[in-house]
């Protein structure tokens, strides 16, 4: 009997705990209104929502450092390859674990060659340049036919990809990785059964197969019409069917329903030189016990461990003749590049972030940039970007061959009124871009161009060091810079992501502040 009265009491417990979290989750503490109800609105709130990272990255927990801070016993003539030491904090991100492979690219290549079959154009611009190899007095012909193709080297890093590939690939990588969550949730045609349905089905007819490619961009204003078997249920009021109340409208997936992934994107050179060193493997209650030269720890270049001591921990050239040691007793193991999961993995869990290839950032290459820089997530890009306008009325935007976004410089530095945007959006877009971003403001080095400087707005910066540099460059303070149309047998790329929310990645064991939670309203009582 006790036993019994212990669990009713138990039950009556958990009914209540349940009811005060349904009262919790689908009510507004402002105005008492539910959510995610047809007869209050139709106003949706996700309250489930669970952020993690896209296919192929890891988790970055942010925090300060010192920007620079690497670059130690350095002075001089040499500083000008160094970030200025700057105490910095970049937020909490997604980086890839490796970098961009052979196989990766390809895939992006058999992509646009099965949905683009007839644009030879499209195909040619976005593969890499082969011919990067080629040296006068080095015999690299079978890297020029090879390299990119041949299983040998599927897992090596893709090279001969300038910065303007590197961008375009990591918005094609995008709406490939929102477009399978769309269809494998149901939230769009599935895969399947645009394909013709299941294997052994009653039928193979095949859905109606879209007429342009995803776009992400596209979809979320509306402007892409796909609805599969389970898509989001529209709870708009005025889409109920008249005398009945029903609704069977369909809509679809919003941002505000936290089922799509943030854009893929280069990393900035902030982000990267923090994710290089992975000084979080060093931290104890805010103190750094260690810090690092590398992206392991030591002064050294080789491994102190007893199953691998001896071994070089990248891969660089420790001379200017030596690319992988003595035959018989190879050391780094790699006379040009080796596979993307090469040596250990740095504290953060990313794998040749110091050799194979150097690798592109986002930020425009200026030696002054520590001068102006924010402290909290520099960046140096160009100018800022939006949206064209199609339709000012309905908000709908200009779309290109490919289903993508049109993109023109921005013409307001604030939100317009709704007259101002109107009134923009019949006359034409101004010659020359009067809201630059500062980031580009009063630069003077483009007019000293070929005088006393090669940088100009076209100049990106890359770091990390590669198969064909020496220790010097492995060091993730260093930086260098090349133009964004332009690509070397030694240069290739990651993507990164923005983190949304919180900063903290995983809270269990940590000290918290305890909040109370949401009173429940009841109306008339």
């Amino acid at each position: 009997m006790k036993k019994s009265y212990l669990y009713s009491l138990a039950s009556v417990a958990l009914i209540a705990a349940l009811a005060s979290c349904k009262s919790k989750v689908a009510t507004s503490e402002k105005t008492g209104l539910a959510y995610n109800k047809q007869e209050y609105g139709g106003f949706e709130v996700n309250k489930k929502f669970r952020r993690g990272p896209g296919p192929g990255l890891v988790e970055i927990e942010g925090g300060v450092f010192v920007m620079g801070g690497s670059a130690i016993n350095v002075s001089g003539q040499e500083l000008s390859n160094y970030n200025h030491k700057r105490e910095t904090t970049v937020s909490s991100f997604y980086m890839d674990e490796t970098e961009v492979s052979n196989t990766n690219w390809l895939e992006y290549l058999n992509w646009i060659r099965t949905n683009y079959p007839e644009d030879y154009e499209y195909y040619y611009n976005e593969t890499p340049d082969t011919l990067v190899w080629r040296r006068p007095l080095s015999y690299n012909e079978p890297y020029v036919d090879n390299y990119l193709r041949h299983p040998a080297y599927q897992d090596y890093p893709v090279v001969g990809v300038n910065w303007e590939q590197a961008e375009r690939y990591c918005a094609w990588r995008t709406d490939r990785v929102n477009e399978l969550l769309l269809r494998e949730r149901g939230y769009m045609t599935s895969y399947r059964d645009m394909n013709g349905g299941a294997k052994g089905a009653a039928t193979t007819t095949a859905a109606a197969r879209p007429t342009e490619p995803f776009n992400t961009d596209i979809y979320l204003n509306g402007q892409y019409d796909d609805k599969g078997k389970r898509a989001m249920k529209d709870l708009n009021p005025s889409n109920a069917a008249a005398g009945t109340g029903k609704n069977t409208a369909t809509r679809n997936v919003r941002l505000e329903d936290g089922i799509l992934k943030q854009p893929y994107r280069l990393p900035t050179e902030a982000e990267w030189e923090y994710a290089a060193l992975g000084l979080i493997g060093n931290t104890q209650y805010e103190n750094i016990n260690e810090n690092k030269i590398y992206p392991w720890n030591g002064l050294g270049l080789s491994s102190a461990k007893k199953s691998t001591r001896g071994l070089i921990l990248a891969n660089f050239k420790r001379t200017k003749g030596d690319y992988m040691g003595v035959g018989g007793s190879l050391n780094d193991k790699g006379g040009l590049t080796v596979a993307v999961r090469s040596y250990m993995p740095n504290d953060f869990g990313l794998y040749n972030m110091a050799g194979n290839v150097n690798e592109w950032v986002a930020d425009v290459y200026r030696t002054n940039t520590f001068e102006a820089a924010d402290a909290f997530n520099p960046y140096r890009g160009n100018y800022y970007k939006d949206k064209k306008i199609a339709d000012a009325l309905t908000g709908k935007v200009e779309k290109d061959k490919y289903n993508r976004p049109v993109l023109t410089d921005a013409t307001s530095y604030k939100k317009q009124t709704w007259a101002e945007k109107q009134a923009a959006a019949s006359q034409p877009a101004p010659a020359v871009n009067t809201y630059a971003d500062q980031r580009g403001y009063r630069d003077k080095e483009n007019e000293l161009y070929g005088e006393i400087t090669l940088v100009t707005d076209k100049s990106r910066v890359y770091k990390g060091g590669s198969w064909d540099d020496q220790a010097l460059w492995l060091n993730p303070a260093t930086r260098r810079f090349l133009s964004q149309d332009e690509s070397t047998a030694d240069i290739g790329f990651r993507c990164a992501m923005t983190m949304l929310g919180a900063s903290e990645i995983r809270s269990t064991g940590k000290p918290q502040f305890k909040n109370k939670p949401q009173k429940a309203f009841r109306s008339g009582k």
